[in-house]
C-alpha cells in the first residue's frame, strides 16, 4: 500500500517547520500540534462555515480550545493529523480538493452509509476510510 508522505500531511495543517518522516511528525503530534494546526486541517477539511466550526467541536470543544494558549494536547494532536491524513489520501487518490471533499462528506455504501469524514473520527474507523481510499486508487473492488 502507497502512503501520503508526512510533508503532505503536514501540509493539510500548515505545520511549519514541515516534518521530513513519520518520525518527525510523530514526535511533533505527541509534544502537541499548534492550535493553527487544527485551525489549518478545519478550513480545509469543512466545505462552510457550519462544517468547520462542527469539525473543530469534535475535535476539542469550542470552550477548550479558547483556553489553549499555544498547543492541543497530544490525544487532540493524534485526531487533528488524523483528520490530516485522511484528507492528503483523498487529496492524493482523486487528484483534487474538490474531489476529495466530496467523497470525504458523501455517505458510502462501504462503511454503513456514513461519511467517510465522519467514520475517520476514530484510528479505527480511519483505517477503514484510508482502505476504501487506497482500493479505489489501485482500481480494487470497492
Amino acid at each position: 500500500m502507497q502512503l501520503v508522505t508526512p510533508e503532505q500531511i503536514a501540509a493539510v495543517m500548515a505545520l511549519v517547520p514541515a516534518p521530513h518522516s513519520f518520525a518527525e511528525l510523530d514526535e511533533q503530534v505527541a509534544e502537541g500540534l499548534p492550535k493553527n494546526a487544527l485551525k489549518a486541517g478545519v478550513e480545509r477539511l469543512g466545505r462552510n462555515v457550519d462544517e468547520r466550526r462542527a469539525l473543530l467541536r469534535r475535535v476539542v470543544p469550542e470552550a477548550t480550545f479558547k483556553r489553549r494558549r499555544d498547543r492541543l494536547s497530544a490525544a487532540e494532536s493524534e485526531k487533528t493529523e488524523r483528520l490530516a491524513r485522511v484528507y492528503a489520501t483523498a487529496r492524493h487518490v482523486w487528484d483534487s480538493d474538490e474531489e476529495a471533499l466530496a467523497f470525504l462528506h458523501t455517505p458510502h455504501a462501504m462503511l454503513d452509509g456514513r461519511p467517510p469524514l465522519e467514520v475517520a473520527m476514530t484510528e479505527l474507523g480511519a483505517r477503514r476510510v484510508e482502505t476504501l481510499l487506497w482500493r479505489l486508487f489501485y482500481g480494487i473492488a470497492a
